[in-house]
């Protein structure tokens, strides 16, 4: 598995619209529905969407394709299924984007309320750490990269890659002396399946959006946005220690989707912590338009040697297709800044980190965003090369 070279290769960020059928047979197995399916029944229908999905992207022109997230009924509802030590508490209350909800609060009513109409198979619950954590996934994720791999080998792709939350997608702490502590418990427990991913031959991704959210939260003061973000990286690099470094990418956005946004960090705020991180390709929203003019960056940034950048150049947060000239453009851009070596085209993040039956962007805008992309990552290697 390589990255193709002479030519800007294309990929995404992972998450991708389940099966409808597989979504049902999904949610009778989290919530014990007397429908619950048989077990190798359902194993069989999960490797059959992931073959599906993977052959999706290649015909779009995808280079490095994911499974889709297909096994996994949501970014947070995952870990309680991996890790030991972790407890659900539905009713728990707890609040993101308040800035954001606070300033449009009619916005947000009539859009939460779209989102419940969306529905995903499990809800996001608040996980809290009540004893030691440990991986406890083995299984599941011995599945998941059986999957991959004989979808991939049914391809000429040049390769895949497998999403894995951060440390700071666990969960709260109750357990641990400290957050440290339990950030670097998480990261111990999560590097069982970083080095799967890696020693099976995918790239591993390591997504954190709560890195950025860090530098938007009204909450904490300049230094404390630095020693928490700097917790952060440190935690993922511990988890990283050992493994090849070519075949990490990391992955950070802003969370929310379709919204008016103007509470988000821009990527300055954050790019120094970014770069700390030991991966070789570092993923991040460019398709947004809050985010449009943050190439400016690269004028004053300097990338590390041998390291790349993957701007999202197509969005999880609108239904319009964009044009494969603009994105050819935005490449180009993005190369006359770090080198057309160190460019991989993107997306903005995940189409459905949440299993759910109703997509924010409609399926078949997703597979045109994806031609868009690979058409434009053409356009722009035709300029380059």
């Amino acid at each position: 598995m390589s990255m193709p070279e002479g030519r800007i290769p294309v990929t995404h960020a992972g998450s991708l619209p389940r099966p409808h059928d597989l979504l049902d047979m999904m949610k009778a197995r989290l919530t014990g529905e007397s429908s619950l399916p048989d077990e190798a029944a359902y194993r069989a229908r999960v490797a059959e969407a992931v073959a599906d999905i993977v052959d999706r992207q290649a015909e779009c022109g995808i280079d490095i394709v994911s499974d889709g997230e297909m096994s996994k009924a949501g970014f947070f509802a995952y870990a309680e299924q991996r890790l030991s030590g972790l407890e659900p508490r539905p009713d728990a209350k707890y609040e993101i984007y308040t800035a954001e909800r606070e300033a449009f609060p009619e916005y947000y009513e009539a859009y939460m309320a779209r989102a419940m109409l969306g529905g995903n198979v499990a809800k996001v619950v608040p996980l809290y750490c009540v004893g030691p954590l440990e991986y406890a996934g083995t299984e599941e994720l011995e599945c998941d990269l059986a999957n991959l791999r004989a979808a991939l080998d049914a391809t000429d792709c040049a390769g895949a890659f497998v999403p894995a939350t951060a440390p700071s997608g666990i969960g709260w702490n109750e357990y641990y002396r400290s957050e440290e502590e339990f950030f670097f418990a998480a990261a111990d427990a999560m590097r069982t399946e970083y080095k799967a991913i890696v020693d099976a031959g995918f790239f591993l991704q390591v997504d954190d959006p709560f890195l950025s959210d860090i530098f938007g939260d009204p909450k904490l003061d300049d230094g404390e946005r630095v020693r928490k973000a700097d917790m952060y990286v440190e935690s993922i690099n511990h988890a990283l220690r050992g493994l090849p470094q070519e075949k990490i990418r990391f992955h950070t956005c802003y969370g929310i989707n379709e919204g008016p946004r103007i509470f988000e960090p821009q990527l300055g705020d954050v790019i120094s912590h970014i770069l700390r991180i030991d991966a070789s390709i570092y993923s991040f929203e460019a398709a947004n338009p809050r985010h449009e003019h943050d190439y400016h960056v690269f004028e004053t940034v300097r990338l590390p040697e041998g390291r790349k950048i993957m701007p999202g150049m197509i969005t999880h947060a609108s239904n319009i297709v964009e044009h494969p000239e603009l994105i050819a453009e935005w490449l180009v851009r993005f190369a006359g800044l770090v080198g057309r070596e160190n460019v991989v085209a993107g997306a903005d993040c995940g189409f459905s980190s949440q299993a759910c039956y109703h997509t924010e962007v409609h399926p078949t805008v997703i597979w045109a965003k994806f031609r868009a992309l690979a058409e434009g990552a053409r356009l722009a290697s035709g300029k380059l090369w």
